[in-house]
C-alpha cells in the first residue's frame, strides 16, 4: 500500500507540471485506480490480519481452556491436607487470573512478537533500499518509544497489582458481609461494616485513580513519538525533494511506514512485560501442578466389606500444625454394628472419620478392610461404600432437591427421576427428619438455596446432609457430630429411622452428646488422642469415669436448660 502511495503522487505530481487542466481526466483516473488498488490490498492485509488472529488468539484461548481443566482436575486430585494448607483465595487466583496471564502471553505476546519480526524485517529492506538516510531519522524515536512504553508498563504493572490486591480485599468483606448477615444485624453493627466497607473503597479508590493517571500518559506517548518521527520524516524528506535527491511521493511511502511500525515498536515494552507476568503466573501454576497427591489409589478392582474396619496401633499427626491428633489407636468395627465416639472438644474424634474416609492416611499404624491395608485398595470404591455426613455441613447454591439428590450415583437429572428414585428423595428426608419442613417452603423441594444453604437455620442444614448421605444407602454411614444443632425430639426421630435403615449396615456415630450414641452398639471415650474407655452405654455408666461425668453433666443441663427447638433458631 505505501507503494501503491508513493507511485500515485509522483504521477499525479508530474502530470500537474505539465498542466494540471489538460491531464484532469488523465489524474483523476489514476487517482481513481489508485483508491481502487489500495482498497483491495488493505481488504486482503484485512483478511490475513484475521486468520492470524483466529490462528493464534483462538490457540491461546484453547490452551487457557485446557490449562484451566488440568488445574481443577489437579485441584480434584490433590489430598485433604493439601486444602488445610492452602487459602480458597489463593487457589482460586491460580487457576483464573494466572492462567489469563499465560494467556495473554500465548496469544497476543506472540503475534504482535512475530508481526514485529516480520514486518521490521520486511519494511527495513524496503526503506533502506529506497532511502537509507531518510530511514535513519525515520527509525531515531522508535527504540526510545519501545523503552518509554517498557517502564510506563512496568509501573502501570505494579499499580494493577496493588488494584487487584485492594479489589481482593473489597470483595472478601463484600463476601464476610454477606454470609454473615445475621450476626451483623443481630449485633447491630451495621455501620461499623459499612465504614470497614468504605474504608477499603476508598483505598480502591485511591489506587485505580493513580492506576488511570499513569494509564493516561501511555497514549499521548506513542503519539508523541509518532509525531516526532513523523515530523522528521516530512522536514528531512522535504530537504532531499528541493534537492532533487527524492520525488515527493517517498515522503508519504514513509510516513505511512512509520505508521505500520509504531505499534510493533509500541508493543515491545508491553509484550516485555506479559512475558514477565506469565512467566511469574506460569511458576505458581507449576508448583500445584506438579505436586502429587499423597492419598492415591493404587487399584482398579472392586473392594469387598464383608467382615470388619480395623484400626491397628494408628497415630496421626497434622503436618501443618505438628499436632499430634490420635496416638496409638487401634479397635475394630465389625459389618452391621454401630460404633459412638465421643469425648472432649480436640480428642481427636473428627480425625477417625478423615481416616475412615481416608482424606488423610494415618502417620503410624494401619487401616484394614477384612485384614486388607486400606492403601492398597480402590480409594474410589471404598467411597463409593461410605455415606459420610461432616460436623461443618456444606449446601451447594442449588436446589434442596438437587443438594440430596448429590448423595445418589444416578445420571438422570432432578427433572426426570424415576419413580424409585422419587421414593428414595422422599424416604431419606423423612428419615432425616426435613421432609414436612421442605413441604413448608413456597417451593418445597425445590427451594433454591443461598450460598453455603445461609437462607436455612442450622438444624435445617443439618438433616438435610444427613437425608443426602442416607438416600445413597452407604454399607457405612460415618456421621461427625451432625446431630448438634437440632432438639432432642428431632434427635430421638431421627435416631429411630437411623436404627431400622442400619439393619445389616455398619455405622460410626461421632458425637459430643451421649443422647446421640447411647444406642450403639459399642462406644469409645476419646481423650487426648486415645481411647479412655470402652464398652456399651450401661457398661461405662457403670466403670464411672470420664463417660459417667459427661453423662451427669449432659443430664443436669438439660434440667436446667428446657429443651428448645433448634430448628427455629
Amino acid at each position: 500500500m505505501p507503494i501503491v502511495v508513493r507511485d500515485t503522487i509522483n504521477e499525479i505530481a508530474a502530470l500537474s507540471e505539465s498542466g494540471f487542466e489538460q491531464n484532469r481526466e488523465l489524474i483523476i483516473e489514476k487517482g481513481l485506480l489508485a483508491a481502487g488498488k489500495f482498497i483491495l490490498f488493505a481488504l486482503i492485509s484485512g483478511f490475513f490480519l484475521f486468520l492470524t488472529r483466529q490462528t493464534i488468539i483462538i490457540m491461546s484461548r484453547l490452551i487457557e481452556f485446557d490449562l484451566k481443566n488440568e488445574i481443577y482436575v489437579q485441584y480434584q486430585k490433590l489430598s485433604f491436607s493439601f486444602y488445610k494448607k492452602n487459602s480458597t483465595g489463593d487457589l482460586m487466583n491460580r487457576i483464573s487470573e494466572d492462567v489469563s496471564q499465560v494467556r495473554m502471553y500465548l496469544g497476543p505476546g506472540i503475534m504482535y512478537t512475530v508481526d514485529l519480526f516480520f514486518l521490521f524485517g520486511l519494511l527495513l529492506y524496503r526503506m533502506l533500499s529506497t532511502n537509507p538516510e531518510l530511514t535513519m531519522y525515520v527509525l531515531m524515536p522508535l527504540p526510545l518509544m519501545s523503552l518509554l512504553i517498557y517502564f510506563v508498563s512496568s509501573v502501570l504493572n505494579k499499580k494493577s497489582a496493588k488494584v487487584q490486591t485492594q479489589q481482593s480485599k473489597l470483595s472478601t468483606i463484600v463476601q464476610e458481609s454477606f454470609s454473615g448477615i445475621r450476626i451483623i444485624k443481630s449485633y447491630a453493627k451495621e455501620k461499623e461494616a459499612e465504614n470497614r466497607f468504605n474504608k477499603e473503597a476508598d483505598e480502591y479508590k485511591k489506587e485505580s485513580m493513580s492506576l488511570a493517571l499513569t494509564n493516561a500518559f501511555f497514549m499521548p506517548t506513542i503519539i508523541l513519538l509518532i509525531g516526532i518521527s513523523t515530523t522528521l520524516t516530512i522536514y528531512i524528506g522535504g530537504i532531499q525533494v528541493q534537492q532533487g535527491l527524492i520525488k515527493p511521493g517517498e515522503i508519504a511511502e514513509f510516513v505511512i511506514y512509520v505508521n505500520m511500525l509504531t505499534w510493533p515498536f509500541a508493543s515491545v515494552g508491553w509484550v516485555t512485560s506479559i512475558i514477565q507476568r506469565a512467566a511469574a503466573s506460569q511458576t505458581r501454576i507449576n508448583e500445584f501442578l506438579k505436586l502429587k497427591p499423597e492419598i492415591i489409589s493404587i487399584t482398579k478392582s472392586s473392594l469387598p466389606f464383608n467382615n470388619n474396619l480395623k484400626f491397628e496401633n494408628v497415630s496421626l499427626t497434622y503436618e501443618n500444625t505438628g499436632i499430634t491428633a490420635l496416638k496409638n489407636i487401634s479397635f475394630t468395627v465389625q459389618k452391621g454394628k454401630t460404633i459412638g465416639i465421643i469425648g472432649r472438644t480436640g480428642s481427636g474424634k473428627s480425625s477417625l472419620a478423615y481416616l475412615v474416609m481416608r482424606l488423610m492416611d494415618p502417620t503410624k499404624g494401619e487401616l484394614k478392610i477384612d485384614s486388607e491395608n486400606l492403601k492398597t485398595q480402590n480409594l474410589d470404591a471404598w467411597r463409593e461404600k461410605i455415606g459420610y455426613v461432616p460436623q461443618e455441613h456444606f449446601l451447594f447454591s442449588d436446589s434442596i432437591k438437587n443438594n440430596i439428590l448429590f448423595g445418589l450415583n444416578t445420571e438422570h437429572t432432578s427433572e426426570n427421576l424415576t419413580l424409585e428414585e422419587e421414593e428414595k428423595l422422599y424416604k431419606a428426608a423423612k428419615d432425616a427428619g426435613i421432609h414436612e419442613t421442605i413441604l413448608t417452603f413456597p417451593n418445597g423441594y425445590d427451594t433454591l438455596l443461598g450460598e453455603r444453604g445461609i437462607n436455612l437455620s442450622g438444624g435445617q442444614k443439618q438433616r438435610i446432609s444427613i437425608a443426602r448421605a442416607l438416600i445413597k444407602q452407604p454399607e457405612l454411614l460415618v456421621l461427625d457430630d451432625c446431630l448438634s444443632a437440632v432438639d432432642n425430639e428431632t434427635e430421638e426421630q431421627i435416631l429411630r429411622a437411623l436404627k431400622a435403615d442400619l439393619v445389616g449396615k455398619t455405622a460410626l456415630i461421632i458425637s459430643h452428646r451421649i443422647s446421640s450414641i447411647k444406642y450403639a452398639d459399642s462406644i469409645l471415650v476419646m481423650d487426648d488422642g486415645v481411647i479412655a474407655e470402652e464398652g456399651s452405654h450401661a457398661e461405662l455408666i457403670q466403670k464411672n469415669g470420664i463417660y459417667a461425668d459427661i453423662f451427669q453433666k449432659q443430664q443436669l443441663q438439660a434440667q436446667i436448660k428446657p429443651n428448645t427447638d433448634n430448628t427455629n433458631e
